[in-house]
């Protein structure tokens, strides 16, 4: 397989065992998240490990080390991205499964099992038309006030949302615009549905402009925009007010 492939593949297979798992009704609450993000964990390490040995990886639910920081070529996969959204049977949460190569996100998949759906970089859909009005993602749970106040500045309608695979994703689909995020993440929040929406011909940046890197020592990325090439600029300028107010 390709690089692509194996990606979009894994995210798939993930996607079927996490959903096997919930409905095996051994689980519920807290649990039930904790025993998908193991299951899945386990399936997709083991997987990369053995068909791509050389490569670095970095995943949410395994002990980070070193070694990956000399690679080039590293893997960076979220097993289940929307714990809460997946315990709860929503459509909105996600796997990812990305690799970047030189610190850029190059490849990927995110699939979206409660749609019974795979974006991948190498077979773009067919991105619907804008909406007229912008419509911007936001956390269903605590939106962040930034998101808020540019939304608020450019008349976009908040669309509330489980995780980031899901937002970035529904961008990507045509559901919105913007997906403007100030409350914390981490790489592998973003990696793949970076790649993804890069490959569609979306852009994906810091909220400053610059660009997305990974396989850093410090994996803590705490801002994201992706959004529709045409309103990046608009979105940089009305977030760059924010922090001269």
């Amino acid at each position: 397989m390709t690089d692509a492939e194996l990606a979009a593949h894994l995210a798939e297979v993930a996607g079927k065992i996490l959903i096997q798992v919930r409905e095996s009704g051994m689980f519920e609450g807290k649990s039930l998240g904790k025993a998908g993000d193991e299951t899945a964990n386990q399936f997709l390490c083991h997987a990369l490990t053995q068909q791509r040995p050389e490569d670095g990886l970095l995943s949410e639910e395994s002990k980070d080390t070193a070694e990956r920081l000399a690679k080039s070529r590293v893997w960076i996969v979220d097993p289940v991205d929307g714990t809460r959204e997946y315990g709860e049977a929503r459509s909105d949460w996600a796997v990812h499964v990305a690799l970047c190569v030189d610190s850029k996100p190059e490849t990927g998949a995110v699939a979206l099992p409660g749609l019974d759906m795979v974006l991948r970089t190498d077979a773009p859909i067919d991105v619907p038309a804008a909406a007229d009005a912008p419509r911007m993602v936001v956390s269903r749970t605590r939106p962040a006030k930034e998101a808020v106040a540019v939304a608020e500045a450019i008349g976009a309608e908040l669309v509330p949302m489980g995780s980031a695979g899901a937002k970035a994703m529904a961008v990507v689909r045509g559901e919105a615009e913007i997906y403007l995020h100030t409350g914390g993440q981490y790489e592998w929040d973003s990696a793949a549905p970076a790649a993804v929406a890069l490959a569609h011909g979306m852009h994906a940046s810091r909220i400053d402009g610059s660009p997305l890197t990974y396989n850093q020592a410090d994996t803590y990325m705490p801002d994201l925009l992706i959004c529709r090439p045409e309103w990046a600029e608009r979105v940089l300028a009305e977030v760059a007010k924010l922090d001269r107010a």
